[in-house]
């Protein structure tokens, strides 16, 4: 088994979007004039999020709604939901992170990386592994929770300082263009089925999404690095929280799956939605919720150090770790 997860890895690091990844952050560390410019990357998300949606919703047409999704969705609401009350406590009390600032740094490590979900599914394809469509639905429903939990943590009501808690607020949670994107595309692959897939197939599968995937990733890359170099403000303990956080989130993914009867595939998936963090949706909604919170610190750890330890290293040992809890 340990050879067969080992050669996965290998396979992992070599996948072209990995690499461009690594072409990325290259560049940004060097101080390379490269970068793709904000339009495009934009336009890149949303196919990402659009192409993801769609097709975990043809593969729940054709497969119905199933018992197990229940269970994976219930419990990644709950876990959207009450991890970051953990995490908070980490983060304030071990890593001595100022409250609202470890108030926001939680509600991105409770929320997931649409990205991060987009190379796991990649990446259990390359190497044969089923699961279901519905996992895109688990992934939209994890976006959100962790935002108002976060803002529980500081204070919702409006007195505790640096907390705003406005309609404005609720629309940014509720209607935030990324959540609203994936759910949509997930209807209308339900709705349509095989024979949307037959009329837009080629374009949200197969190369041109690989394509678009290694485009975004290299972007990411740039970014990922530039940002680490800017920031003054991390310590140790700040890189250690932001490896070891996701690790321990994913084990507790898989051990839940495994006593939800989840499939192989799905538990893989499930723990790398857990084991992830948000650099796009929460963002936008902390900087409006909590506008005291240190974006030098919750930006550089989530998108310059979870992402890619979990692109690089996380995915495939998510991976092995279900092979041997799943079974």
């Amino acid at each position: 088994m340990l050879e067969t997860a080992w050669s996965a890895a290998s396979a992992n690091l070599l996948a072209p979007a990995i690499l461009f990844f690594v072409l990325g952050a290259f560049a940004g560390w060097a101080k390379s004039d490269l970068s793709v410019p904000d339009q495009v990357a934009k336009i890149l998300a949303l196919y990402l999020m659009m192409a993801i949606g769609f097709k975990g919703g043809v593969e729940a047409n054709a497969s119905g709604f199933t018992a197990e999704f229940a269970r994976a969705g219930g419990f990644g609401l709950a876990f959207s939901f009450l991890a970051p009350f953990a995490a908070f406590a980490v983060l304030r009390f071990v890593c001595r992170i100022e409250r609202i600032t470890a108030a926001a740094t939680a509600a991105h490590y409770g929320s997931v990386s649409v990205v991060t979900f987009a190379a796991g599914s990649e990446y259990l394809r390359s190497i044969g592994v089923e699961f279901s469509g519905h996992m895109a639905a688990v992934l939209a429903l994890m976006e959100t929770p962790a935002i108002l939990a976060a803002l529980l943590i500081v204070g919702s009501n409006g007195r505790a300082p640096g907390a705003r808690f406005q309609p404005a607020l609720w629309r940014e949670v509720l209607l935030n263009g990324a959540a609203l994107l994936l759910t949509g595309s997930f209807v209308i692959g339900l709705i349509t089925g095989e024979a949307g897939m037959a009329r837009i197939g080629g374009f949200v599968s197969g190369a041109l999404f690989q394509g678009v995937l290694c485009l975004f990733l290299l972007d990411m890359g740039v970014i990922a690095a530039r940002r680490l170099a800017e920031t003054r403000t991390l310590r140790l303990v700040h890189v250690m929280f932001a490896t070891a956080w996701p690790l321990l989130s994913a084990m507790f993914a898989l051990f839940a799956a495994k006593v939800l009867g989840l499939s192989l595939g799905d538990a893989t998936l499930l723990a790398v939605l857990s084991g992830s963090a948000s650099y796009i949706a929460v963002p936008a909604a902390i900087r409006m919720a909590l506008p005291k919170a240190d974006a030098g610190v919750y930006l550089p750890m989530s998108l310059a150090m979870t992402f890619p330890f979990n692109l690089v290293i996380g995915i495939p040992l998510y991976h092995a770790a279900a092979q041997w809890i799943i079974g």
